[in-house]
C-alpha cells in the first residue's frame, strides 16, 4: 500500500497474517469521556480512541469545562465538573460525528444554558429527530435546521423523567436518553425494538450509577452523583471487523488480535463469520468494567454466504459495509435486508457501496434497505470513491485485497475518522 497524495494505492494480497492490537474501542471512548465530564474528580483511560470522531467529543466536553490532559503514557485524563457543566462560548464542534451530537445533546439538554450544536457539511445532513423527540418530551427546547437537521440550538433546563419507546433501534439515541434520564427528576424508562449495543449502560454503573433492565426496557434514576474511574478500554470490534473479514475470505490467512471488545451487544460479527464457516476461537477472556475482553484467533477459510436482516442488521450496522465487500468471494453471496439505517450514515452507505464494488466488477442488487451481492465473483482493481465515508474506504480496501490488480482509493485521509492508523496496520498483515 502506497500513498498518492490524498488517495491509497492498494494491492492485492495472498493471505493475511499477524498479531495486531487494536486503538480503543470507538463507542466506549466517547461515553467514557462524557460521563467522565459528569463524574467529581480525575478520570483516566489508556487506549482510548484515535479516531477524530472521539477527538470531537472530548473537544466538547473540553468546552462544557472540562480539564482534559494527555499524559506521558498516552492515556487521557479527564477532570469532571459533576454534573452541572459551564457553558461554551462557542458552538460545539462535533465533526464529522453523529455519536457525539445524539449522545452529548442528552447531557446538555439537562444544563442551565444554551448550547449551540454544529458539525462537518457531512453531519449537518444527518436526520436528529429521533433525539429531538424525547429530549421535547422531557422538556427541552431544541431548534434544528429544516425542523430535524444540525445545527442544533438546545435550550436547556430542569427536565423530568420520560418513558420512551423508541420507533427505531438505536444505541445513541438510548444513551442520549439514559443520560437525560440521570439528570433529570423522576425515572426515566427507554424502550427498544430489537436489543442494541449496551455500552451506555454498562458505562453508566461503571461510573457508579444504577441501571434497570426489564426486558426490552432500560431505566435509570434521576439525581444519582457518578465517582471517576480508571479503564483500559478494549480494541474497537468494529475497527476489527475489517481485519476479520480480510482474513476470513483469504484462504492461508492466520490472523490474532490481542485484548480486543467481545460484548455480547457488538460481537454479532463472530458469530456471522463463525456461521459462514472461518475458524475462529476466543481465548483469555476477562471482565473490564462490565465490558468483555480477550484474544480472537481466525484462520481463513472458504466462506459459505449469509443473509442477514432483522435484529442481526441492527446488532452488524457498523459491520454491514466490509460484509458487503467480501460477498464477492464468498461462495453463495451475501445478503442484507433492514438496513434503511446505512442511507442516513456518512453517506448513503448501500448507494456508495454498490457504486463502488461494480467499478470493481462485482454484480450487486440494491435494494431500497440493502443489497444482495452474489459469490464467486472475481473482481479486479478500480478507482474508488468512498464520498468522504471512513468504512467505506476501508471496507474496499478489503475488497481490494482480493481484487486482480491495483486498486487506487481516493479521500483515503477520511479513514482517520475512526481509525488513523488503518492502512499503515493493513499492510503489516497483508502478505504478497
Amino acid at each position: 500500500m502506497t500513498p498518492n497524495n490524498a488517495a491509497m494505492r492498494v494491492r492485492p494480497a495472498k493471505h493475511v497474517a499477524g498479531s495486531i492490537r487494536l486503538p480503543g474501542d470507538k463507542s466506549i471512548s466517547h461515553r467514557y469521556a462524557m460521563l467522565a465530564g459528569l463524574a467529581d474528580g480525575r478520570s483516566r483511560f489508556r487506549n482510548f480512541s484515535s479516531g477524530a470522531d472521539c477527538a470531537s467529543t472530548v473537544a466538547c466536553m473540553a468546552a462544557l469545562g472540562c480539564v482534559v490532559e494527555r499524559e506521558e503514557d498516552g492515556a487521557l485524563a479527564i477532570a469532571g465538573r459533576g454534573p452541572s457543566l459551564q457553558a461554551a462560548k462557542t458552538a460545539l464542534d462535533c465533526g464529522n460525528s453523529g455519536s457525539t451530537m445524539r449522545m452529548l445533546a442528552g447531557i446538555v439538554a439537562a444544563q442551565s444554558f444554551e448550547t449551540r450544536m454544529a458539525g462537518d457539511a457531512s453531519l449537518s445532513r444527518r436526520p436528529m429527530a429521533r433525539i429531538i423527540e424525547p429530549l421535547t418530551r422531557m422538556g427541552a427546547r431544541i431548534e434544528a435546521t429544516g425542523g430535524d437537521r444540525p445545527p442544533l440550538r438546545i435550550r436547556g433546563g430542569e427536565l423530568k423523567a420520560v418513558d420512551y419507546k423508541m420507533p427505531v433501534a438505536s444505541a445513541q439515541v438510548k444513551s442520549c436518553v439514559l443520560f437525560a434520564g440521570l439528570l433529570a427528576g423522576g425515572h426515566t424508562w427507554v424502550e427498544e425494538t430489537h436489543r442494541t449495543r449496551d455500552h451506555g449502560e454498562l458505562a453508566l454503573r461503571a461510573f457508579g450509577a444504577e441501571v434497570e433492565r426489564d426486558g426490552k426496557r432500560t431505566g435509570i434514576r434521576g439525581g444519582q452523583p457518578l465517582h471517576v474511574i480508571e479503564a483500559y478500554i478494549p480494541g474497537d470490534i468494529s475497527s476489527a471487523a475489517f481485519f476479520l473479514c480480510a482474513a476470513a475470505c483469504l484462504p492461508g490467512s492466520q490472523l490474532i488480535l490481542d485484548e480486543v471488545l467481545l460484548n455480547p451487544t457488538r460481537a454479532a460479527i463472530l458469530d456471522v463469520l463463525a456461521g459462514m464457516g472461518a475458524q475462529l476461537r476466543m481465548l483469555n477472556v476477562e471482565e473490564h468494567h462490565g465490558e468483555l475482553v480477550g484474544t480472537v484467533q481466525l484462520n481463513g477459510a472458504s466462506l459459505r454466504g449469509a443473509t442477514i436482516a432483522g435484529a442481526q442488521t441492527a446488532a452488524l450496522i457498523d459491520e454491514l459495509p466490509v460484509l458487503a465487500a467480501i460477498a464477492p468471494y464468498t461462495r453463495e453471496g451475501i445478503e442484507i435486508r433492514d438496513a434503511q439505517e446505512l442511507r442516513v450514515k456518512e453517506s448513503d452507505r448501500i448507494a456508495v457501496l454498490a457504486r463502488n464494488l461494480r467499478a470493481m466488477g462485482a454484480t450487486v442488487e440494491e435494494r431500497p434497505d440493502g443489497l444482495r451481492i452474489p459469490g464467486r465473483q472475481q473482481l479486479h482493481g478500480a478507482e474508488i470513491h468512498p464520498e468522504g465515508d471512513h468504512r467505506i474506504a476501508m471496507a474496499c480496501a478489503v475488497a481490494a485485497l482480493g481484487a486482480s490488480g491495483e486498486s487506487l482509493i481516493r479521500e483515503a485521509e477520511c479513514v482517520a475518522i475512526s481509525f488513523p492508523g488503518f492502512f499503515d496496520l493493513l499492510a503489516k498483515v497483508a502478505a504478497r
